[in-house]
């Protein structure tokens, strides 16, 4: 039996542009699993290098016959954890795309995907999608894999460069957003870009499917969790209480609560859950990875 690896890429396609990270994977000899692709502040785009990937909203739908299987996986700004079978073979690109670029890239906002926790690449993408996946699945080196997934954005961004669509108060509320990491108020985001807490709300609702307090909730998981990551990665066990108090929880009970939600565990059942992904490498930088 051959001896089980697990490879881990991490790139930068385009400082500053729409792709957040990327990160190339490719495991074999491993026991066959289902993974938790959590809720994330990104849109998630994977191409798979080895046939396609199942997954459902449910451990009987992901190994069932109604699974979404698809070769390119795109993964909306979604509220529950997905599952995805993980094979004893599996490799791909997964990217994490900023959600405001979803029109720069995929011709929709954001919230046209809402409603579907995964979806084909394939159908939004279009030819171009089917000819770029084609082309990575080519080549056998990660930097020229990388490097045409970049020459692809940076065409798709070229050719709708000033016709972003995305309103300025919008983006200007994500930006804030961020830079708060999720633990400012309504009131204070509101007053920031001149609207009322109702205007802005709806504004950002129709753009990016989420409330502004959706929104914060997910970017406060998500340090939330790449601390507690680092933690295990550090080989210390995770002080959740003090995670809890720097990341904005209201106390680690607040915390748990949105583990529960996210995740579908408490902390300390992910993270087991997680602890050979984390020890590879797959979660280095604190992004998720959904693969």
């Amino acid at each position: 039996m051959p001896t089980p690896s697990r490879e881990f890429v991490r790139a930068t396609l385009a400082p500053g542009g729409p792709v957040v990270s990327a990160v190339g994977y490719r495991t074999r000899g491993q026991t066959p699993a289902l993974h938790r692709g959590l809720p994330s502040p990104y849109l998630t785009l994977i191409f798979s290098l080895d046939g396609p990937i199942a997954s459902g909203l449910t451990p009987e739908q992901a190994r069932g016959g109604d699974a979404w299987r698809t070769e390119i996986v795109l993964g909306s700004l979604h509220q529950r954890p997905a599952y995805v079978v993980q094979p004893e073979h599996e490799a791909g690109i997964q990217l994490a795309v900023h959600p405001l670029a979803a029109r720069t890239l995929f011709g929709l906002p954001a919230a046209e995907l809402t409603g579907q926790v995964v979806c084909s690449g394939t159908d939004v993408l279009g030819r171009a999608g089917v000819e770029v996946h084609e082309r990575i699945c080519e080549l056998t080196d990660w930097g020229d894999r990388f490097g045409r997934l970049a020459a692809f954005i940076k065409g798709r961004v070229a050719r709708s460069e000033g016709a972003s669509g995305v309103r300025p108060e919008v983006a200007e509320a994500w930006t804030w957003l961020a830079r708060h990491r999720g633990a400012g108020t309504l009131k204070g985001l509101a007053a920031h870009v001149a609207l009322s807490e109702r205007r802005l709300s709806t504004l950002f609702r129709v753009e990016t499917g989420l409330t502004p307090k959706q929104a914060a909730r997910l970017m406060r998981f998500q340090h939330a969790k790449a601390a507690a990551v680092r933690a295990v990665a550090a080989g210390v066990p995770p002080d959740l209480a003090r995670i809890a108090a720097e990341c904005g929880y209201y106390d680690h009970s607040h915390l748990v609560r949105d583990f529960h939600q996210y995740t579908g565990a408490s902390p300390s059942a992910w993270l087991a859950e997680e602890c050979r992904n984390i020890q590879a490498g797959a979660h280095g930088g604190g992004e998720d990875w959904d693969a």
